[in-house]
């Protein structure tokens, strides 16, 4: 009888329609039954010798809230083929969730109401290394993913977020616990390349078993929609920093196989489940791996041809939330790295964000930019990054460039500020939208990546700058570590001492700032935390919440910060 082997994740949710993610250990009907009738099903799907299936589910009632169960139907021949359709009661199909002797609420699908008058709250964060397993010490302290779950179970009719936004790092691919490192020890021999980090598929399905399977992640998962995009350890640190760098790994015997899996896996885990029902019904990925009873060939040359050609896969997407527009932006993959066109985003990626931005602008009240790496950075490393790019691209000659090669990479000097001509772009895109009558009352950047949570706000000269409210917004990490060298050093990268000597970076190379300056406004905040936004019309309210140790052992989120933005 076919199993849940992982999920359910709650991914899309809309008035009348919703997303749930599953993996199962073999062929088989996948079911999501909801208490108030609404239902839906979908056959898996094999990649790798693993199962999975995105069940749309359809009939939902806006404004309302129903508990749900996944159900699973192994009847069908083996190979996958049959109707999913009118699943009964008889033959191979069972519950498989809520698991039996669950101490957690059954999972629920709540959905928004057709007139927006609801607040949507919006919680962030990125960087989340997998917690030790239970009554193991945490070295990095408690995961504040944890400690929502606890609250939300503890409280199911209380606030909870209505998305989850995971901007990157989910799986530390290149920075392995213990026990995955046992694991991989009893696999194959970790003197040989690529050592102790994932090499390929099957090793990236444990760093998705060994994160989601935690208890209260995957029942927060399952409760929770959630949006989600990579950053530079779902892959490898540095992961497409330089042409140079990229070329060097390309040499490596290793880093195909690395880097074809990452995006598979990437694709499977993650990213399928971002696309609303009506793309996902148009994908032609998600088509092809059905088509077949082994999809793992269709996506594998997916994989390569993203791998070849960026622009060949586009993995941004849009989600609008009544008046609300999330844009969440690949700052990895789109990249143009010839350091005489260097860019974020490749043309074809900047022109989709434009055109996002600027569609039907007047219809919303607060736009959300979700982007790994923050636009806006402490000055220090703002203009030391613009003062590597100009030595990379030679303009103090071949020496200086290599020297800059070797800081760029030693010093993870690839934020936005490290492709001025993007950053450039970004800031005057954002002046664009939010200016006119009709601008959102806010813009705001989502972003981690840094190991820390800060504000920060733009200012442009006098008349020239936009009417919204426009901020950055960063939070990081939501469980990982933060050596004091990191907290000394983004301290005094945003003390006047640090901006002053940007300063001399920034003459140096001839760095400019796009024609805005900026202040921190908040932080900076250490620790393991999650940013809130609260958007009801045209108000908007922030709540910066850390997760800390009880004195009897338990974990609470605590308030640092609390502000309404707009």
């Amino acid at each position: 009888m076919a199993r849940l082997r992982l999920g359910p994740l709650l991914r899309y949710v809309d008035g009348s329609a919703a997303t749930v993610w599953v993996e199962t250990d073999r062929p088989c009907a996948a079911e999501v039954r909801c208490a108030d009738g609404a239902r839906g099903s979908a056959r898996t799907f094999r990649i790798a010798g693993h199962h999975y299936a995105l069940i749309p589910v359809t009939g939902l009632t806006p404004g309302t809230e129903t508990a749900y169960e996944v159900r699973l139907d192994d009847t069908g021949d083996a190979d996958g083929a049959g109707d999913a359709e009118g699943m009964g009661d008889a033959g191979g199909t069972r519950t498989v969730w809520p698991l039996p002797g669950s101490r957690f609420p059954a999972s629920t699908i709540r959905t928004p109401a057709e007139d927006g008058a609801d607040a949507l709250r919006v919680t962030f964060g990125s960087c989340r290394w997998a917690a030790p397993p239970s009554g193991e010490h945490d070295p990095v302290g408690p995961d504040a993913l944890d400690t929502l779950a606890a609250r939300i179970a503890a409280d199911p009719d209380g606030e909870r977020p209505d998305v989850l936004l995971l901007l990157g790092d989910q799986v530390y691919a290149d920075e392995t616990s213990k026990a995955t490192r046992r694991w991989l020890a009893a696999r194959r021999d970790l003197a040989e390349p690529p050592g102790a980090q994932v090499a390929d598929y099957e090793e990236y399905t444990h760093l998705y078993d060994e994160s989601w399977l935690d208890p209260e992640v995957r029942w927060l998962l399952s409760t929770v929609p959630s949006c989600m995009v990579f950053d530079d350890h779902d892959l490898i640190d540095d992961w497409n920093t330089s042409a140079a760098w990229l070329a060097e790994m390309r040499a490596t015997p290793w880093w195909r196989e690395r880097i074809l899996s990452g995006l598979m896996s990437y694709w499977v885990y993650q990213h399928l489940g971002n696309l609303r029902p009506d793309e996902l019904a148009s994908d032609r990925v998600h088509a092809a791996v059905h088509a077949t009873p082994d999809g793992t060939e269709a996506l594998r040359a997916f994989a390569a041809a993203a791998d070849a050609d960026p622009t060949s896969a586009r993995w941004s997407y849009r989600r609008d939330f009544g008046r609300v527009r999330l844009l969440m932006v690949d700052t990895r993959a789109a990249r143009v790295l010839a350091e005489d066109r260097r860019a974020m985003l490749d043309p074809g990626e900047a022109q989709w964000l434009r055109d996002q931005v600027l569609d039907g602008a007047g219809g919303v009240d607060h736009l959300l930019i979700g982007t790994s790496l923050p636009w806006l950075l402490p000055h220090l490393i703002h203009d030391a990054e613009g003062w590597n790019a100009a030595l990379c691209r030679g303009e103090r000659g071949a020496r200086w460039a290599r020297f800059g090669e070797k800081l760029r990479r030693g010093s993870d000097l690839e934020h936005w500020s490290a492709f001025p001509s993007s950053f450039e772009a970004l800031t005057s895109l954002i002046a664009e939208v939010g200016s006119g009558d009709d601008a959102p009352a806010t813009i705001c950047v989502l972003s981690g990546d840094v190991h820390h949570a800060y504000v920060a706000e733009p200012s442009w000269p006098t008349g020239s700058g936009p009417e919204a409210h426009v901020l950055q917004l960063t939070c990081s990490p939501v469980h990982n570590s933060i050596p004091k060298s990191i907290r000394l050093g983004f301290r005094f990268g945003w003390s006047r001492v640090g901006r002053a000597l940007g300063r001399r970076f920034a003459r140096h190379a001839g760095v400019t700032h796009a024609g805005i300056d900026w202040h921190r406004t908040g932080g900076p905040w250490f620790g393991n935390q999650l940013m809130t936004l609260t958007l009801r019309g045209r108000s908007s309210h922030l709540r910066l919440e850390q997760a800390r140790t009880t004195p009897g052992g338990g974990t609470r989120l605590e308030t640092a910060e609390e502000r309404r933005l707009a």
